[in-house]
C-alpha cells in the first residue's frame, strides 16, 4: 500500500511586495485507494497546496516534508515526481500549440513508464479510454488543449490520469467551469479509474456538487493556509448548508 504524507508544510509565493506565506503548516496523510476532498473558500491556499506538491517554480516550500512511500518528493525534480507516481490535473490546463495529443500522451507515458508503449497496444488503449470519456478520436491529432472548451480540457486531463496510472492524483478544481454533462463524464472517468486501481486521490474543490458524483472517504476544511477540520461526507453536507463562516469569520456559502 502506497502512502502520501504531508508534514507541517509551509510554502510562499513571490509577489511584487516580496515573499508571501500561503501554506502555514499543512498536515495530511493519504493512503492507496482513499479519496480526500479538500474544501475551502477562494484564496485559502488550496491550489497552492497542489502546486507546491507538484513542484511549480512559482511556489517555494520553506519548511515541511511531502513523503511518497517514505521518500521526500520535495527533493525531486518535477519529472522525477511524476515518475515516482504523482499526477496533477490543473485547474487551468495550458495550451501547447504544435504538439498533438497523441504525441504528447505517448511521450508522457514513455517518460513515466521508462519505456515506450508498444504501438499497437497503445493505440488500442488510448482509443478505449477516449471512448469512455466521450472524446472524439479526431482530438488525437489536434494540438494539446488548443481551441478546446473547458470541458474538453478537463476530459483530456482525466485521459492523462487513466493512461499514466499514477499512485496519487491531485485534482485541482477539476469541476470548475463544467456543465452538468461534462461534470458527469469527468466524474465517471475518475470513478472508473479508481475502481480499477489503488490510486489515492486528493480532490480540491470549492464546490459540493462534484461530491455527489465522486464520494470522498474524508473531507477536510482548508482555511488560512492549513487544514482546520476533518471529517466524513457529512462535513461536506454541513459546509453546503452553513458555508465557511465557522472557519473564516466571513459569511461565504459553500457553492453548489
Amino acid at each position: 500500500m502506497a502512502t502520501l504524507e504531508i508534514k507541517d508544510l509551509h510554502a510562499s509565493v513571490t509577489t511584487e511586495e516580496g515573499a508571501k506565506e500561503i501554506l502555514k503548516g499543512v498536515n495530511l496523510t493519504i493512503s492507496s485507494g482513499e479519496t480526500h476532498a479538500i474544501m475551502g473558500p477562494n484564496g485559502s491556499g488550496k491550489s497552492t497546496l497542489s502546486y507546491a506538491i507538484a513542484g511549480h517554480p512559482k511556489y517555494q516550500v520553506t519548511s515541511g516534508e511531502v513523503l511518497l512511500d517514505g521518500e521526500n518528493v520535495l527533493e525531486m525534480s518535477v519529472d522525477e515526481r511524476a515518475r515516482a507516481g504523482l499526477f496533477l490535473a490543473m485547474q487551468y490546463p495550458v495550451e501547447v500549440p504544435g504538439v498533438s495529443m497523441s504525441n504528447f500522451l505517448r511521450t508522457a507515458a514513455t517518460a513515466v513508464r521508462g519505456e515506450a508503449p508498444k504501438l499497437r497496444h497503445w493505440v488500442k488503449e488510448v482509443k478505449e479510454e477516449m471512448g469512455k470519456l466521450e472524446i472524439s478520436q479526431e482530438f488525437a491529432e489536434r494540438s494539446v488543449n488548443e481551441g478546446f472548451s473547458g470541458g474538453e480540457k478537463k476530459r483530456h486531463e482525466i485521459l492523462q490520469l487513466t493512461l499514466l496510472k499514477p499512485k496519487f492524483a491531485i485534482l485541482d478544481e477539476t469541476d470548475s467551469g463544467l456543465d452538468v454533462d461534462a461534470l458527469r463524464i469527468v466524474s465517471e472517468g475518475v470513478n472508473q479509474y479508481k475502481a480499477n486501481s489503488e490510486v489515492g486521490v486528493m480532490l480540491i474543490t470549492h464546490y459540493t456538487r462534484i461530491l455527489r458524483h465522486i464520494t470522498p472517504d474524508f473531507v477536510h476544511v482548508f482555511a488560512g493556509g492549513k487544514i482546520v477540520e476533518s471529517g466524513g461526507k457529512e462535513l461536506a453536507d454541513e459546509l453546503e448548508e452553513h458555508g465557511y463562516v465557522k472557519y473564516t469569520g466571513k459569511t461565504e456559502p459553500a457553492a453548489v
